[in-house]
């Protein structure tokens, strides 16, 4: 079992009851959320979580958000910067009865995961958490999350002073660690593969992060135009580089065609994420802008951990 320490913002998201119901939602701070994000808030139940991302009007991902329903508010888990998005966020509820509070001081995030992690919540915590379910205890909360490097894995957040009392400082592992991890487990990240420019229908996060039966959000048209056409132009995939020459950004060459671009490189392997055109699939080895060869190893997808 292995741990680090997560630096997220935590903002609490209440408000009152509308005496209109607002698309069948009585909470108006429910409401604001399933308009704005591309998963199903609605049907979000008490003491579970889901990942969305918010699209801009052509489609593309600006920023994602772990979202926990507590009964009466929620609590957005991001990598953004809490008073950023609360500013935003204020602006585009309008007149809703919507409220924004920011608790990331009052919250430490530790993830831990792999092999022994839900022993390890068994045993000191007595839970047993199925995935994206979560459960406060005493000051702290815990939820069960692959999504984070797509190992077995569990967040923790809140007062965590009992929590760090139980974890041996020789298993926590550095940030390049982890994002190796997510690179080798083919985790698509925010501005990195989710960003301008790309679809998420072109990465393997489509069925944890979009809904296709719930109601209108900003970039929906084009993502449900996109989805029943069945035709995203790119997929994620997996390459061999150098990761001494190959750099995130460099694009992917045919001729003096752009066919691709290497998102995230790791620092520890020699292994990487990118987008390639699905008509290259059939393709091994490309090269770069500068001229740096890499290899396909897989195309993309997210396993579900046992």
């Amino acid at each position: 079992m292995n741990w680090i320490k997560l630096t997220r913002s935590k903002i609490k998201v209440y408000g009152k009851k509308s005496k209109l119901a607002i698309k069948g939602v009585a909470e108006e701070h429910k409401a604001f959320l399933h308009g704005l994000f591309t998963n199903d808030i609605n049907g979000l139940l008490p003491d579970h979580f889901n990942y969305n991302l918010r699209l801009n009007g052509k489609g593309f991902p600006v920023q994602d958000f772990f979202v926990f329903n507590f009964g009466n508010y929620f609590i957005l888990d991001t990598e953004e910067d809490a008073n950023k998005i609360i500013e935003e966020f204020t602006k585009l509820k309008l007149s809703m009865q919507v409220f924004f509070e920011d608790l990331t001081e009052k919250n430490e995030h530790i993830y831990i995961f792999g092999e022994n992690a839900g022993k390890f919540v068994e045993e000191n915590f007595n839970i047993s958490l199925k995935p994206f379910e979560f459960k406060t205890v005493e000051n702290f909360t815990i939820a069960r999350n692959f999504l984070r490097n797509g190992e077995n894995g569990y967040d923790f957040f809140g007062n965590l002073k009992k929590v760090k009392t139980l974890l041996k400082k020789e298993n926590e592992i550095s940030q390049e660690e982890f994002e190796n991890i997510r690179i080798k487990n083919c985790i698509p990240k925010i501005h990195k593969e989710l960003k301008e420019g790309y679809l998420p229908l072109e990465t393997p996060i489509t069925p944890y992060a979009i809904s296709f039966t719930k109601g209108c959000y900003i970039g929906q048209e084009v993502i449900a135009r996109v989805h029943y056409r069945g035709k995203p132009p790119r997929t994620l995939v997996k390459f061999e580089v150098d990761n001494q020459k190959v750099k995130e950004g460099e694009k992917i060459i045919d001729g003096d065609k752009k066919i691709g671009e290497v998102t995230s490189v790791s620092k520890l392997e020699n292994i990487a994420l990118g987008f390639i055109l699905k008509a290259k699939l059939n393709e091994n080895e490309f090269k770069t802008e500068k001229e740096n060869k890499i290899k396909l190893i897989n195309e993309c997808e997210i396993k579900h951990p046992e």
